[in-house]
């Protein structure tokens, strides 16, 4: 059997300049009011609130029964919940505090991606809209449908100025 190892009483402590950057940043929030003034700060409140009523226009059904609906859930209350997160980023201007995340190529993944996932669930959604299906949730689903499409354009829109504003960050 071998005798035990005296332990050692020295601790190291390293400082990186990410955290000592990020602390010394961080004592005051900064909050950008016109943000929301802009096109792509109003698209995003449109998105926040069309998109809460296409996934609770579903939610209020049997939608469980019809996994087409439940693909258009995911879809609707994914990006409902990241465009919020998008939204307190972009108003409290933590982009400016993180700058070693490329936000200009963030927002346009982003965005894009919202496009095109939306963009399938709301022609999905309206695919899988019928009378015959069941009739007592047809109005709610048809309007899901109708919001989904207009939710999709608005992706469509912070999609395009996501891409100007990475465009011209990229050729800088």
């Amino acid at each position: 059997e071998l005798p035990p190892r005296p332990r050692s009483h020295t601790v190291t402590t390293t400082s990186s300049s990410f955290t000592a950057n990020l602390s010394a940043s961080s004592s005051t929030l900064a909050y950008d009011k016109e943000f929301l003034r802009t096109l792509p700060g109003l698209l995003m409140v449109t998105e926040i609130v069309l998109g809460l009523l296409v996934w609770t226009l579903i939610a209020g059904t049997e939608y469980f029964l019809y996994p087409a609906f439940g693909w258009v859930m995911f879809v609707a209350v994914f990006y409902w919940v990241l465009t919020i997160f998008f939204l307190i980023i972009y108003m409290t201007m933590t982009y400016t505090r993180i700058p070693q995340v490329p936000w200009t190529t963030v927002g346009l993944c982003f965005n894009g991606s919202a496009f095109i996932l939306y963009l399938i669930a709301a022609i999905v959604d309206a695919s899988s809209v019928t009378k015959e299906l069941d009739s007592h949730n047809y109005n709610s689903w048809a309007a899901s449908s109708f919001f989904a499409f207009v939710v999709t354009s608005c992706y469509a829109g912070n999609t395009y100025f996501s891409f100007i504003s990475w465009r011209s960050r990229t050729l800088q």
